[in-house]
């Protein structure tokens, strides 16, 4: 098989007739080589059953439905497992990801690139979402050591043999645009259009973006332990130089009575960075509890025939 379009689903009931009908019509000029499998993430509408309808009517639409919400990442991985394509392209659902640039994407792919990522120059997003993942990236960056770039998604073009390499990952927290990035080979990001959310409201709360920032920076970086402890000998080094000033004034006689107030502030100064220091930890020891459990990735409860 030529071509594998991955899509994960979720409350896109209303969007899906049109998602495969512009992904057929942009492949037309490509290859008739070719699948379209689109993960139900254990989506609340009835997305499941518009996805075997048109299944049934489509022999290149293939379902993949999950036993819960495991998350867009849980639902690329369980795509790219079932791909079959050479080529694979990851996409959105809500029609954000135009279907009509991947013409573009695998034109550029063919110069020699393993992987072409779609570069939403001109975002349609909200100013608030623009920004966050802004700082989420440039933060990234920093912990990783890895150069991020804010307006790369998902959406892209991948050769197999790329894919083949994610595919062996098998660690529990997934961020795909970070594990394209790691594995490497030669890639490329060019511009494209960006349309606005196709009738569909955000499914990513603030409280479900800060828990996935947070799981991608642990999961990949331990940078900031190592700040931790450079900040925890930074405030060892600063506590004896007073510790060797007090000594100092005591012997010389300055110092008749010990400040109650510079007591309480070093108290609760150091048990906070403490305190902060345990939490960190505890956070990395938490993720290698769920590590070594060894559970599957994801679950597929159904898939259609």
């Amino acid at each position: 098989m030529h071509l594998s379009i991955i899509s994960p689903v979720y409350r896109a009931e209303q969007l899906l007739d049109q998602l495969v009908e512009k992904i057929m019509e942009s492949l037309a000029s490509i290859s008739h080589d070719f699948e379209i499998i689109l993960v139900d993430d254990f989506s609340p509408d009835n997305s499941w059953n518009k996805i075997e309808e048109l299944a049934s009517k489509h022999p290149q639409v293939k379902g993949i439905k999950l036993s819960r919400n495991f998350g867009q990442h849980y639902a690329i991985t369980a795509g790219l497992d079932h791909a079959k394509g050479e080529w694979i392209v990851v996409m959105d659902c809500d029609l954000q990801d135009r279907p009509e640039e991947i013409p573009t994407l695998y034109e550029k792919a063919q110069e020699g690139f393993e992987a072409v990522f779609a570069q939403r120059v001109n975002r349609k997003d909200t100013f608030f979402k623009k920004m966050g993942s802004k700082i989420f990236y440039k933060t990234l960056a920093y912990l990783t050591g890895v150069d991020q770039d804010e307006t790369v998604a998902n959406f892209g073009i991948y050769h197999r043999r790329l894919i083949d390499e994610i595919v062996q990952m098998r660690e529990k927290i997934r961020f795909f645009p970070a594990m394209v990035k790691w594995v490497g080979f030669r890639q490329i990001a060019i511009p494209v259009s960006h349309s606005e959310n196709g009738k569909r409201e955000t499914t990513y709360s603030f409280k479900k973006l800060f828990n996935l920032a947070l799981d991608i920076l642990l999961a990949y970086s331990d940078k900031p332990i190592r700040m931790t402890v450079k900040l925890g000998v930074g405030v060892a080094f600063t506590g004896f130089l007073f510790a060797l000033y007090t000594l100092i004034r005591y012997v010389m006689g300055d110092i008749i009575v010990a400040g109650y107030a510079s007591l309480i502030i070093s108290i609760w100064f150091l048990t906070g960075l403490v305190l902060i220091t345990l939490g960190m930890v505890g956070l990395y020891v938490g993720k290698i509890f769920e590590g070594v459990k060894n559970r599957p990735i994801y679950i597929v409860e159904k898939k259609t025939s």
